[in-house]
C-alpha cells in the first residue's frame, strides 16, 4: 500500500478520460482529505451527512462533495447549500425533499437514482422497472431544483468477478436504453456510478463515468 499522493496518482492516471475519482473519505481525518487534496483530487465522497457537514467546514471550498451513502429525508437541509451530487436517491419522497431544499438554498442539485442490482437484500435502491416507470410518468419534471444525472447501483460482495461484471452490465445496459430512450432530450442524463475499491475496473469496462475509491486510496477503515 502506498501513500495516499502515490494511490491516487496511480489511481488516477489509470482512468480513462471519461471517468472520475471520487475519493470516499468517509470516517477518514481531514488530513488524509488534505493529502489527496495536494496530489490533485477535487471530489470525495462521504456516506454520512455529519461527517461531510463538518469537513465541508473545515477544507478548502472547491471540493466537489458527493454524498455516496443512503440520505434520509430529515437530514437533507444540512447538505443542500453545498453538496454537489447526491448519488443513491432509492425512494421518489426524497427526490421530493431534496427538491425543496434545493429551492430553499436557491440551488439546483444533480442526484442519480439508485437501482437495486445487487443479490444481497441490504442494499437500498430501485428496481429497473420502477425507474423505468417513475421517468416516462414524467412526475419528476415538476422538481426544478432536482436535476437528474444518471444511475448509480452496488454489485453484490462477492469475490465471483463473474457475477459483478453481469449486474454492472445489466446496469449499464438499462442506463443506456434510459439515455437514448425517455431521456434522450435531457443531456445531463449522463452519468452510471458503479465500481469501488475491489472491482472498479470491471465497471469501468462497464461504462462507469464515476468510481468511488475508498480503500485503494487512504487504506481500510477502522
Amino acid at each position: 500500500m502506498g501513500t495516499i499522493t502515490e494511490n491516487i496518482r496511480s489511481i488516477s492516471s489509470s482512468l480513462p478520460p471519461s471517468v472520475k475519482l471520487v475519493a470516499v473519505s468517509k470516517t477518514k481525518p481531514a488530513s488524509s482529505i488534505e493529502e489527496a487534496y495536494a496530489a490533485g483530487q477535487r471530489i470525495f465522497g462521504e456516506n454520512r451527512v455529519q461527517e461531510m457537514e463538518e469537513k465541508y467546514g473545515l477544507l478548502p471550498k472547491d471540493i466537489e462533495w458527493h454524498l455516496i451513502g443512503h440520505l434520509q429525508s430529515n437530514k437533507v437541509k444540512y447538505i443542500a447549500p453545498f453538496v454537489s451530487l447526491i448519488h443513491a436517491v432509492d425512494d421518489e419522497k426524497l427526490l421530493e425533499t431534496i427538491d425543496k431544499e434545493g429551492r430553499k438554498n436557491n440551488r439546483v442539485i444533480d442526484c442519480l437514482i439508485q437501482i437495486h442490482i445487487a443479490a444481497e437484500e441490504t442494499k437500498f435502491g430501485f428496481t429497473e422497472e420502477e425507474v423505468e416507470s417513475f421517468l416516462l410518468s414524467g412526475r419528476w419534471k415538476h422538481l426544478k431544483n432536482v436535476r437528474i444525472c444518471g444511475l448509480m447501483g452496488m454489485a453484490t460482495f462477492t469475490e465471483d468477478t463473474a457475477q459483478i461484471q453481469h449486474e454492472f452490465h445489466g446496469l449499464s445496459t438499462f442506463f443506456q436504453r434510459m439515455q437514448q430512450g425517455v431521456m434522450s432530450e435531457h443531456p445531463e442524463f449522463n452519468q452510471l456510478s458503479i465500481g469501488m475499491s475491489g472491482d472498479y475496473p470491471i465497471a469501468i469496462q462497464e461504462g462507469s463515468t464515476l468510481v468511488r475509491v475508498g480503500s485503494a486510496i487512504f487504506g481500510d477503515r477502522h
